[in-house]
C-alpha cells in the first residue's frame, strides 16, 4: 500500500468520496462537493466563452478593428440581462426568439440530411449496405431485417387507420423493434455509467491509495 502524497490527488479523491457519500443519504459533504463542482464548472464556462467567443468574435472586431455593426449583436445579447429587471424583463424574449429561430433554421436541413435522407438511403439501398459491411452472406440478411424493422416501425406510428389485419401484424413487429432499440440505448447508457464508476474506483485504489497499479 503506497498512499499518494500529491495534494491534488488527495483533493480529487476526497471530492470523489464526498460525491459517493450520496449513495448512503444526502449529507453536508455531498452538498459541499456539489457546490464546488457547480462553481468550478461555471467559472470554467465563463472563462471559456470569454476567451473563445466573446473576445475574438465580438469585442476585438468592435473595439480594436472598429467594425461598428457588431454593436447590434452586442445589444441583442445584453437584452438577456433584462431578465433581472422586472419592469423590462419581457425584453429577454427578443434574444431568446432570435437564438431559437436561428438554431432551428440551421439544424433542420442538417437533421433532414443526417437523420432522414441518409437513413432512407441506408434502408433502401440493400446492395450498397451489403458491399459496405463486408459481412459475407449475413450482410444481406441484416439489410433485409433493417428494412423490415423500419417499415414495421413506421406502420406502428400510422394512426390514420385502425391497427387490424396486416397493419396489426406489422405494428406488433414494429413495437418489438422499438423496444429492442430502447433496450439497446438503455444498456449502452448503463454501460457508459458503469465505465465511469470503474474509472473512479481505479483512481481511488490506484493513484490515491496505491492498492492496485
Amino acid at each position: 500500500m503506497n498512499i499518494s502524497s500529491d495534494p491534488w490527488i488527495w483533493i480529487s479523491a476526497l471530492m470523489t468520496v464526498a460525491i459517493f457519500s450520496f449513495l448512503y443519504r444526502d449529507n453536508p459533504l455531498y452538498r459541499f462537493a456539489e457546490h464546488i463542482f457547480v462553481g468550478v464548472a461555471n467559472g470554467w464556462a465563463v472563462t471559456f466563452y470569454w476567451h473563445n467567443i466573446l473576445a475574438p468574435s465580438l469585442f476585438d472586431p468592435l473595439f480594436r478593428q472598429g467594425q461598428l455593426l457588431y454593436i447590434i449583436p452586442m445589444i441583442i445579447g445584453m437584452l438577456y440581462l433584462t431578465r433581472f429587471i422586472p419592469k423590462v424583463s419581457w425584453l429577454v424574449r427578443i434574444p431568446i426568439g432570435i437564438s431559437m429561430g436561428y438554431f432551428v433554421g440551421a439544424s433542420i436541413p442538417a437533421d433532414l440530411q443526417a437523420y432522414i435522407i441518409k437513413q432512407i438511403q441506408g434502408t433502401m439501398l440493400l446492395s450498397q449496405n451489403f458491399e459496405a459491411w463486408h459481412a459475407g452472406s449475413l450482410g444481406i440478411v441484416w439489410s433485409v431485417i433493417l428494412l423490415i424493422g423500419v417499415v414495421c416501425t413506421l406502420s406502428y406510428f400510422y394512426f390514420s387507420r385502425e391497427h387490424k389485419g396486416v397493419l396489426k401484424v406489422t405494428s406488433k413487429i414494429g413495437i418489438t423493434f422499438v423496444m429492442i432499440g430502447f433496450g439497446a440505448a438503455f444498456g449502452y447508457t448503463v454501460m457508459a455509467r458503469i465505465s465511469l464508476l470503474i474509472g473512479r474506483l481505479q483512481f481511488l485504489l490506484g493513484p490515491w491509495l496505491g492498492i492496485i497499479k
